[in-house]
């Protein structure tokens, strides 16, 4: 049975506390339950409570902060320390009803939705009616949350959010106040999270009850949004994201890949692992174009980018477990996969076997294993291929070579200067520096015979 984690920031809520954790524990959901109770320094007995909680119901885990850090910053000190599938953020007072959070993650347990988003501005059952003022700053907070990431969510403000275990581990949160709502949002449409929205029943506090949220966090979720929008935009500290997500950031060197394939592109392509879909942008012209991923979230932003078209498939595919095959396909393109193989001759060998005799099978393969080191490491590649690597890949997939060169001899100059610098991931502006290099990239290729970043192939299946 999946786990549903809990993530309660406490300050000063000595008098609300034993209710709402009462509520939480009594609440009707089809999952365990963890609490991770967060005290960020409170001077009240508030900690003393959590403890003597606990100490009833193991259930319950309680994260002491030394100073007070603030709501995001005690959010954050609970993603530490959770355990569960899925997160739900709930404050500490009674504004929120833990009744809701069966319809909350529903979505999240159907398999449809990344995070959710329980709305106080949707349809709702009960609401209270309190202030005109800080209901329309939610809104307008949301309404610019949503124009910098592209969303349409009618509450982005909201305690409750629900979100995935796994990519909430996964997410970059900086924030130690109240700028984590928009940060969270931010992030998730970076990730290009499915986010779903839910209508929940509220009941808001007023100032005399303890709400001590003012326009200064307005300003200040203001300038987060912002922040997030075009200065900070890495949604994760895992560098093979944000090293793919940067790959985005350079059209001209995918069409630079796609030109010397040339003809040897068919009318029918399968692109393997298609990411975010850097490359597909490019193939949009194919008769036939189907996309795969091993990732959800991934799968989700093709299906969002490219679902519309008549002439493009969407498939969540995992090539490491039982697997349909890909009949009708001419074309195979793989860039992100073998590299990243434990055993990149097994998983060759499979593909191989998914498709008809005939069909072209074009790789982008990184070159040199005297290139091996940090930005690879990065990036996920567990190897680098020379000459020698390639061709006995291809023969132990039993496929016949029609191309072997090498590819992009300034990315392998960059590469080393990278490596020297003591650089890991690649960075969206180093991206586009090289992008803007790609016409200077072509010539020297044409020019000299030196070793490429990359090998790039064409093999067919006899």
């Amino acid at each position: 049975m999946p786990t549903l984690s809990v993530l309660i920031p406490v300050y000063n809520e000595a008098r609300t506390l034993r209710t709402l954790i009462g509520r939480v524990l009594a609440s009707p959901v089809p999952t365990d339950l963890e609490l991770v109770c967060v005290d960020d320094a409170s001077t009240d007995k508030s900690l003393d409570i959590l403890h003597e909680l606990s100490r009833d119901d193991p259930r319950i885990k309680v994260v002491a902060q030394s100073r007070n850090m603030g709501k995001g910053r005690a959010i954050r000190t609970a993603i530490e320390h959770m355990t569960g599938d899925v997160a739900i953020i709930q404050d500490a007072d009674l504004e929120y009803d833990p009744d809701d959070y069966s319809r909350v993650i529903a979505p999240i347990l159907d398999g449809k939705a990344d995070a959710v988003y329980g709305s106080r501005f949707a349809t709702s059952e009960v609401r209270r009616v309190l202030f005109f003022w800080h209901a329309f700053g939610n809104k307008a907070l949301t309404a610019i949350s949503n124009m910098a990431n592209d969303l349409n969510l009618t509450d982005m403000e909201t305690c409750y959010k629900a979100v995935r275990g796994d990519l909430l581990k996964g997410l970059r949160l900086t924030s130690d106040r109240f700028g984590l709502e928009p940060e969270i949002t931010a992030r998730l449409a970076q990730w290009g999270a499915r986010i779903y929205e839910v209508p929940i029943r509220y009941h808001g506090r007023t100032y005399a009850e303890g709400k001590n949220i003012g326009w200064r966090d307005g300003l200040e979720a203001i300038w987060l949004i912002l922040k997030f929008r075009f200065l900070d935009t890495r949604a994760t500290n895992d560098d093979s994201v944000v090293t793919r997500q940067a790959l985005g950031e350079a059209p001209r060197f995918r069409r630079w890949i796609l030109e010397v394939f040339g003809d040897h592109l068919g009318k029918s392509v399968l692109e393997l692992n298609a990411g975010p879909g850097n490359t597909t942008w490019h193939l949009l012209d194919r008769e036939r174009l189907l996309l795969t991923d091993s990732d959800p979230v991934h799968v989700e932003t093709l299906r969002r980018r490219f679902g519309h078209l008549e002439n493009v498939e969407v498939e969540l595919v995992d090539l490491g477990g039982k697997q349909t095959s890909f009949r009708g396909i001419d074309t195979v393109l793989i860039f992100e996969d073998l590299q990243r193989a434990p055993e990149p001759k097994e998983l060759l060998a499979r593909i191989v076997g998914l498709v008809d005799s005939g069909t072209k099978i074009l790789l982008q393969l990184p070159a040199g294993t005297d290139l091996m080191g940090l930005t690879d490491r990065a990036a996920g590649h567990l190897r680098r291929f020379d000459r020698d690597d390639v061709e006995d890949l291809m023969r132990a997939g039993g496929l016949e070579t029609l191309l072997l060169e090498p590819f992009n001899r300034v990315g392998a100059l960059g590469w080393r200067l990278h490596h020297a610098a003591g650089a890991g991931r690649i960075s969206r502006g180093e991206a586009v520096i090289f992008d803007l290099l790609v016409p200077l990239a072509k010539k020297v290729d044409a020019l000299t015979s030196r070793p490429g970043l990359s090998w790039l192939v064409v093999a067919r299946v006899p």
